[in-house]
């Protein structure tokens, strides 16, 4: 299972262009504008073979994906990652609507938040935010993340547990009011590290999106996780929609394995 740490250093050798992930007025003298909407990514159906679909991935929308039926909901931990490019159904053994492939970021890990014989249902990278699918089972790799990573708008906090018990809690910086940090429940979709930036070490992408913005610095708007220059925006609504947390959370949540839930709300 591969924890956020450890998808660094793989990430370094295609970082080119990354810088997507991260808001435009975060990048230190970037001054960026956005630079276009996210384009071409509806989805095929009853396509036959998995590279004939659309990627399910936080470049692309995939249209058809049924929507979350608990986004609030916690999980049992299971999280799965496909051995090989697979397809996303709309149901069990329903109509194709998606592929996914073993590697984005780093390694694709997905959490579990249903499962039928044969099946699972998971959560997407890809837009919209909530979106789900179901995979077949026989594709896929299973584990278990002890963790959960709670994010309180209303508190401005962020909490990380495992095994259901409270490990650290932070005060953070969330998303203006006109850009604001979307809610719901997703998931620590990658790691990476960028040299040509300094306000993190390390940025924590999830399988989330702005639901204002449809890009940031010409990228397709994903949300992260990751610190700032300065403590002074801790406890403040400044952000175009990140999670910005001290070091110290930092430091624990790059530990914590690619795949495990993140439930944010307005407590």
């Amino acid at each position: 299972m591969l924890s956020a740490a450890a998808g660094v250093l793989a990430v370094l050798l295609v970082l080119g262009g990354m810088m997507w992930l991260i808001e435009p007025s975060e990048v230190a003298g970037s001054g960026a504008a956005p630079a276009g909407e996210l384009r071409g990514h509806e989805v095929e159906q009853q396509a036959s073979e998995p590279d004939e679909l659309t990627e399910s991935s936080t470049y692309t929308t995939v249209a058809d994906a049924p929507a979350d039926p608990a986004p609030h909901g916690s999980t049992d931990g299971l999280i799965v990652h496909p051995r090989t490019s697979t397809t996303v159904h709309a149901e069990p053994g329903g109509a194709e609507i998606a592929r996914m492939e073993p590697t984005q970021i780093n390694d694709t890990w997905l959490p579990i938040v249903e499962e039928r014989e044969g099946w699972v249902r998971v959560l997407l990278p890809s837009r919209p935010n909530g979106s789900t699918g179901w995979l077949p089972d026989a594709d896929l790799e299973r584990a278990h993340t002890p963790y959960e990573i709670h994010v309180h708008l209303g508190s401005k906090t962020l909490r990380l547990l495992s095994n259901g018990e409270e490990i650290g809690t932070w005060t953070i910086g969330i998303g203006r009011p006109e850009t604001p940090t979307p809610t719901g429940r997703t998931f620590l979709l990658g790691s990476f590290t960028d040299e040509n930036q300094q306000f993190s070490p390390v940025i924590l992408p999830l399988g989330a999106h702005s639901d204002t913005l449809n890009d940031y610095g010409g990228g397709p708007g994903t949300v992260a996780i990751h610190t700032w220059p300065t403590t002074d925006v801790l406890g403040t609504a400044t952000s175009d929609g990140c999670v910005r947390v001290p070091q110290e959370a930092l430091d624990h949540l790059t530990e914590v394995p690619l795949g495990t839930l993140v439930l944010v709300d307005q407590s």
